[in-house]
């Protein structure tokens, strides 16, 4: 029983492929050995539902089919019943070569990807797409056998908690029994695997569904799975060990060796090397800092920012002089590209019969340009790229941008090399908006204990011992050791400036459980989407999620989020006063409420909420139904999805143009009249130049 995959009338005989998730076999029709499944055969479609019984046969020698792990046999049917019918398809499902080899592939990246998603049931059906949940599948089993072999224990957590600050915003859940009040789903279950280790529960793991209510970009999704794992008495070492055993073991399924041990390396390190603290190691060209080199250098911009305290950084890239031409060094990446990336400018350098040559050159000493070579250890056909600014932090961020671009564009990362690195050290603290937070959360254990929580220098000086796991650049996990002493949780949450409230408010539960005998205990969180689409050389973490949304968070399959009867939300006490919230007490008439409900005919993704609409016209001065509501929050969302799959689009290779069509006033046609001279337009100018308006000069200080 199976699928009719493809179909094949030769006239005398008519072969199908038979499918199932398990593979494909040929099914042979031939009206002497059996009239009635022949003529039965005729009616089939691609996508029916069929039962097939008769005889297993070798093939024809000659016949033999590669293309398929059933090649060499074939069914020689007697029987045929018709088990259910199929439209016609949307898409092509068929991806494997037909009778005889004939080959009628399907490209699955040709089909648009929001048509897929609304038709996932038949996207899954295709082979490829079913072998990557056959290995997701394998991934997780040997997970989970690692660990329980490692006496870890596997322990479920609260789909429904508190809602507590994390990072993200919490999707929330409003109570029917306790109006007015909301249940919020997790981020992550870490208070409460730290809670299990408070119970004594020793090692605990979990893979499990996460939710957040963040702005996506094309590798996350609103709720995804992560393997969560937290043990007791122990330290980084532990997680270390246990986690690059476990992340070898589910690579070599997708056939990656990872070498061992992965190497570390500071949170500082990674910054100043490579501008990001997820830093790519499959290629070279880390950053090399020659302030020293250059601080009395003739070249003004260099100078300048030398004396306001600036950096000079730069990166080599080896033996590409020959294909960085000066037009796309300097027009293009040292005035477009570098600025894009938050540069003010960008300096570039070739290293040409043993000297460094640029159009800049001539400013700097033989000295200076002999130090600059033997600092990046440049050759023949290198070219240094450097970046100088005020900010050490803006100069790191452009070279990261302009490293990662040039690797892209001149095909320096190799495909199939894989080089984990643990980020450690990261800070405990970082400034947002002026405000004191935790750069990972309020229960990572700092470096030291002996700090002063009102010293906000020392505090921002303080390292964690926190750790993420990065493989090609890509974050796949992290995690920390914990705080277990009451006293330093305290003064963290003093450092962060929370009264004594709202600590209570926020984790009273978890603080009470501190009081009595917490163990030293630490974990680890892993994107398992993300590991998984690694291993699997999927495009996006999308190919290895069942049911995955869109990038804005919508689902074409269910159309979901879609508006809910009046009758749930009166039930929930949403229409009335919503007790239990501040400053919510006013209770909302039924008038108000249609006025700001869509129609539940329109249901629409929630990228630009309706709220979002309303607003622009009042701007406006417009006055829109709730009707032209939805159609325009319908419309704006799937520009706004279109304009997220142009980000996926390759345009590394794609020379940058100012335009793509020549420069027109589309609203009047732009001329000269006549009767204006030369002469009379000049006459308004300040200052004139050879018969054009002279302007003054602009240097930036």
């Amino acid at each position: 029983m199976g699928w009719v995959d493809a179909i094949r009338d030769h006239g005398s005989l008519l072969f199908i492929h038979l499918r199932d998730i398990r593979g494909i076999v040929q099914v042979v029709f031939n009206p002497v050995f059996s009239p009635q499944s022949y003529g039965r055969a005729s009616a089939l479609r691609e996508e029916y539902v069929v039962l097939v019984r008769g005889e297993v046969r070798e093939r024809a020698k000659g016949t033999e089919n590669p293309n398929i792990t059933t090649g060499d046999i074939e069914v020689m049917a007697e029987e045929l019943q018709i088990l259910s019918k199929s439209k016609p398809l949307p898409f092509q499902i068929s991806e494997k070569a037909i009778v005889f080899g004939e080959n009628i592939k399907a490209n699955p990246e040709k089909v648009d990807e929001e048509l897929r998603l609304k038709f996932r049931y038949l996207d899954l059906r295709r082979p490829s797409m079913q072998e990557l949940f056959i290995k997701r599948a394998e991934i997780l089993k040997c997970i989970r056998d690692f660990l329980t072999d490692s006496n870890f224990l596997e322990i479920e957590t609260p789909f429904l908690t508190r809602s507590t600050p994390e990072g993200a915003r919490d999707y929330l859940v409003p109570s029917r029994i306790h109006r007015g009040k909301f249940y919020s789903l997790p981020q992550s279950p870490q208070l409460f695997k730290q809670l299990l280790m408070m119970s004594g529960m020793d090692r605990y793991f979990q893979i499990v569904r996460c939710f957040r209510d963040e702005d996506l970009r094309p590798n996350r999704q609103p709720e995804f799975t992560q393997l969560d794992l937290e043990a007791s008495f122990i330290d980084e070492e532990f997680i270390y060990e246990v986690v690059e055993e476990l992340i070898s073991r589910v690579f070599a399924l997708g056939g990656i060796r990872l070498s061992r041990p992965f190497p570390r390396m500071s949170y500082a390190e990674a910054m100043d090397r490579y501008g990001t603290d997820r830093p790519d190691l499959r290629y070279g060209m880390a950053f090399e800092d020659v302030t020293g080199i250059l601080e009395n250098t003739h070249y003004q911009v260099f100078r300048k920012n030398v004396a306001r305290g600036g950096k000079i950084k730069g990166f080599c890239i080896k033996g590409k002089a020959s294909v960085l031409s000066k037009n796309v060094l300097q027009n293009e990446y040292a005035l477009k590209i570098a600025p894009s990336l938050g540069a003010r400018g960008m300096t570039w350098m070739k290293v040409l019969n043993g000297k460094l040559q640029s159009n800049i050159v001539q400013f700097f000493t033989v000295p200076e340009l002999e130090r600059l070579k033997e600092q990046f250890g440049a050759q023949d056909g290198d070219v240094l790229i450097l970046v100088a600014d005020v900010s050490n932090d803006q100069v790191n961020k452009s070279l990261s941008g302009l490293r990662e671009h040039f690797a892209k564009r001149l095909s320096l990362v190799p495909e199939e090399r894989y080089r984990p690195l643990w980020v450690t050290q990261f800070p405990l603290f970082e400034l947002k908006d002026g405000a004191l937070t935790s750069q990972h959360h309020p229960f990572t254990m700092p470096d030291r204990v002996d700090f002063d929580p009102a010293d906000r220098d020392e505090l921002l000086a303080l390292k964690s011992r926190a750790y993420d796991l990065v493989i090609n650049g890509e974050e796949l996990g992290g995690g920390s050791i914990r705080i277990h002493d009451m006293e330093v949780q305290k003064k963290i949450f003093t450092a962060l400036g929370l009264s004594q409230e709202q600590v209570e408010d926020k984790f009273g539960f978890f603080l009470t459980a501190l009081e009595y005998g917490a163990p030293p205990h630490g974990g680890l969180a892993l994107g398992l989407d993300r590991v998984i689409a690694m291993i699997l050389k999927a495009s996006s973490i999308r190919e290895v999620i069942a049911f995955p949304k869109t990038r804005s968070a919508f689902c074409p399959l269910t159309r979901a989020p879609a508006t809910v009867e009046r009758e749930q939300l009166e039930e929930l006490g949403l229409l009335g006063p919503l007790r239990g919230l501040p400053g919510k007490e006013k209770r909302i008439e039924k008038k108000e409420v249609s006025e700001k409900l869509p129609e539940p005919s329109a249901p629409v993704p929630r990228g630009v909420s309706s709220s979002h609409v309303r607003h622009i016209a009042r701007l406006a001065r417009l006055k829109l139904s709730d009707m032209e509501v939805a159609e325009y929050q319908k419309d704006l969302n799937a520009i706004l999805d279109y304009v997220e799959t142009l980000r996926e689009l390759d345009t590394e290779n794609i020379r940058p143009m100012s335009h793509v069509l020549r420069a027109s006033n589309v609203w009047r046609e732009d001329r000269q009249e006549k009767s204006t001279k030369s002469e009379a337009i000049l006459s308004n100018a300040p200052l004139r130049q050879d018969n054009y308006f002279k302007v003054p000069k602009i240097i930036e200080d």
